[in-house]
């Protein structure tokens, strides 16, 4: 097992990586400090962890809810159920939530814990590649709006995160490459080193080589918490972390959640911020290239969807988070490994990328 420490001061946290950790009970219980849990998890992982989950807990006031699975689902109605659970039940505000599930149910179980009589204590036990390379680390939880991902939400950080790295094993091979999405920015952000590895080895995680897939998620995490730890509410460099999720989200919400998978939609959107970097000058054509290869090696989408105009991109991308003063920030590289935030980008740039990728559609 390796631990790793999210560093936030009062609000530090591990992260615990490693196989069959589902099995060691004080993992969990030593970040639970009162009696009462509430386990949220969806209809696909219930069948599969939720009484292995169970089992550890016998000693506390332990019940669960389980909500139906996948992007779709992740409203304020569906998370309501959460807070059904809870109140009919009479939990107090010394429960703590349990996240067991993908980055649909951290997000929901965290907004959730944070919002529960102002706030309670969470953990996530992230169950997808996804999950535990980026949503379960950082402390961001949101719901979506039929308007825009993620745009209802809190910074609201857990106690811990136990990435168990056995639970990959049920994962099917298009959720395994979603994941691989996230894993990829983080060598796209900061790292070439980490870039040019997954160059050599995106073949051992496709194979879901252990010891290639337990690298890959503690680098990641390593690489996430970093960040997190300079910027926590994302006034500055945490904002890198969205490489391509202006483009991704605008794909996400346009083509109704769930159609297209958060990392599917992802690389597309890393792809597009790359292609306007190319644009602009700032990083070459055949990093472009290297950079599309890997997505593909990774079993990813390298074209945006046909349903996708330029209007609807451009409509879309203007409800996000990082729209300041009505122009649009985005996340762009100067080489790979360098990304940095900009809006000094020529707009017809911009529209050029947009409508190169609806003609490669």
């Amino acid at each position: 097992m390796k631990t790793l420490q999210v560093e936030l001061a009062e609000r530090s946290y591990p992260i615990y990586i490693g196989a069959d950790l589902l099995s060691q009970k004080e993992l969990l219980t030593k970040h639970i400090k009162r009696q009462e849990v509430l386990i949220v998890t969806n209809e696909t992982i219930a069948p599969l962890y939720l009484d292995k989950v169970s089992a550890l807990l016998a000693e506390f006031k332990c019940d669960s809810v389980v909500l139906p699975d996948g992007e779709a689902y992740k409203t304020l109605e569906v998370m309501n159920q959460i807070f059904d659970k809870l109140l009919s039940e009479q939990f107090s505000r010394q429960v703590t939530l349990i996240a067991l599930g993908g980055g649909v149910i951290g997000d929901m179980t965290g907004f959730a814990a944070a919002c529960y009589q102002r706030g309670v204590p969470f953990i996530q036990i992230p169950t997808t590649l996804l999950s535990q390379v980026d949503s379960s680390v950082g402390g961001k939880t949101a719901v979506n709006h039929a308007l825009g991902k993620n745009m209802i939400g809190a910074f609201y950080q857990p106690q811990c995160v136990v990435a168990d790295t056995n639970t990959l094993n049920t994962l099917d091979d298009r959720q395994l490459a979603s994941g691989l999405a996230e894993v990829i920015k983080y060598g796209l952000i900061n790292d070439l080193a980490f870039f040019e590895w997954l160059e050599k080895n995106i073949s051992a995680l496709k194979q879901r080589d252990p010891k290639a897939l337990a690298y890959a998620i503690e680098r990641s995490c390593q690489d996430k918490a970093d960040i997190v730890a300079k910027d926590e509410t994302e006034q500055d460099v945490r904002a890198l972390l969205n490489l391509g999720h202006t483009f991704g989200h605008a794909i996400e919400t346009g083509m109704g959640y769930g159609t297209w998978l958060h990392g599917e939609a992802i690389a597309t959107g890393m792809l597009m911020a790359a292609d306007l970097s190319a644009r602009q000058g700032w990083m070459s054509a055949e990093e472009v290239t290297r950079i599309a290869d890997l997505f593909l090696a990774a079993g990813l989408p390298v074209k945006s969807p046909q349903e996708m105009s330029t209007e609807k991109f451009l409509s879309l991308m203007s409800v996000d988070k990082k729209v300041q003063d009505g122009v649009i920030r985005l996340v762009l590289l100067k080489g790979i490994g360098n990304a940095i935030i900009s809006d000094d980008y020529a707009i017809e740039k911009l529209h050029e990328t947009l409508m190169a990728f609806q003609e490669n559609q």
